[in-house]
């Protein structure tokens, strides 16, 4: 199994990457028979489906790289050294997850240790990173400037994070650091008029990635979109769903075209 997969735009490239570190399911042998059969069977935190929920993206231009592991494997939006992203209590899962979002654990025999964990991030961790920062510098080259859009889901109610709902979508840029306001607002504009209920750097302001590859002084954007899964799935959070996600991909498309207007 490959590391990631790339899919290259089919219409004339514009200066958009697309990031999906969580939509992969897969586990190594190895590492689904530590693990509780559940778990590795329909690994929930799994951001499922979102792939396929912006595969309409390298038709505008765009470039989309996708995780093929599971982030149980190892979270690719983790710090490599796991410092942890938020401090107000809730659960942190860390850069190789031993429980899941509530805090149930993931392992029946054998959590990895501190060499395994250093095994999975020069095996799993560096290739994806290496390669978005691949994606960036070619970006960079040919226009001059590149935004990298990292795109997730999550369960509407996650009790271990928070005991309310989440909003439907959840635009992060870092309280303002990882992007320039410009390309900030030309987001937070669409989604606010999408007619979906969206929070902006709260409760979710951005993972690593974003935080990591924003750099706006250097002509490198980073912006977070976290969805609700009945956004595009069924109200079950386990099927996807054409009507939902349909209504989705549009609103979706609008912020793209409009972004990369901005960007031009």
């Amino acid at each position: 199994m490959d590391i990631y997969h790339i899919t290259e735009p089919t219409a004339p490239k514009v200066p958009i990457i697309i990031s999906s570190p969580h939509s992969g399911t897969y586990f190594p042998q190895e590492i689904a028979s530590r693990l509780t059969p559940q778990m590795a069977q329909t690994p929930d935190d799994a951001d499922w489906f979102i792939d396929r929920l912006y595969d309409f993206a390298p038709q505008m231009g765009i470039t989309l790289i996708k995780a093929n592991y599971c982030r149980w494997v190892i979270d690719l939006n983790r710090d490599p050294e796991s410092k942890p992203l938020y401090t107000d209590g809730r659960v942190i899962t860390g850069l190789v997850p031993l429980t899941n979002f509530n805090g149930d654990p993931l392992y029946v025999t054998g959590e990895p240790d501190a060499s395994e964990i250093a095994e999975r991030v020069h095996k799993y961790y560096l290739p994806y990173h290496e390669k978005i920062e691949e994606l960036i510098e070619q970006t960079v080259s040919q226009f001059g400037v590149a935004l990298l859009f990292d795109a997730h889901s999550i369960r509407r109610v996650v009790p271990g994070i928070r005991p309310e709902p989440f909003p439907q979508l959840i635009l992060g840029d870092n309280d303002g650091t990882s992007a320039s306001a410009e390309i900030i607002n030309t987001a937070w504009q669409v989604l606010q008029n999408s007619g979906y209920e969206a929070e902006h750097n709260h409760p979710f302001k951005g993972g690593h990635i974003t935080r990591y590859f924003g750099k706006p002084k250097k002509n490198v954007h980073a912006l977070q979109l976290e969805m609700a899964k009945t956004n595009y799935m069924d109200a079950t959070e386990t099927k996807y769903d054409d009507a939902n996600a349909t209504a989705m991909r549009g609103v979706l498309a609008d912020m793209f075209t409009q972004l990369i207007k901005t960007l031009q």
